[in-house]
């Protein structure tokens, strides 16, 4: 019975982790995070219940940036942009469904489109200042 409260207290701990913070979060940095507090934990525990507040629609998975995924518990949907310099994720707008593009895909290409998502690649505002310098 212990073993499953502590694994019910890691699973909640991981998501009040990504729920926490504004930085999109790799599993890495959840794992960094929690470690000092449940020296226990692994970080395929992190990755399992990733994938499982994914399934649930809990969390997005944003994109792979610099070989890891970043996660997001803003599950509304919206953009990102990704820097390549400094490998941030952030928030930009709220994006509106647009119906007209998933239908003209559809139609040029018969795929099934359930929604679609916009992300920004570049260089962010602090990156730029800070080559200026």
């Amino acid at each position: 019975m212990e073993r499953r409260q502590n694994y019910s207290r890691k699973r909640e701990a991981i998501l009040q982790t990504i729920r926490s913070t504004n930085t999109h979060p790799s599993a890495d940095w959840i794992y960094q995070q929690l470690k000092p507090e449940y020296p226990d934990m692994s970080l395929g525990t992190v990755y399992r219940n990733l994938a499982r507040f994914e399934q649930e629609g809990t969390i997005v998975l944003v994109s792979v940036v610099n070989g890891q995924e970043r996660w997001d518990a803003d599950t509304h949907p919206h953009a990102h942009f990704i820097c390549r310099c400094c490998h941030s994720v952030q928030d930009l707008c709220e994006v509106k469904p647009d119906l007209h593009l998933d239908s003209e895909i559809q139609k040029k290409h018969g795929h099934q489109v359930d929604f679609h998502e916009l992300l920004f690649h570049g260089v962010c505002k602090d990156c730029l200042v800070s080559k200026r310098a």
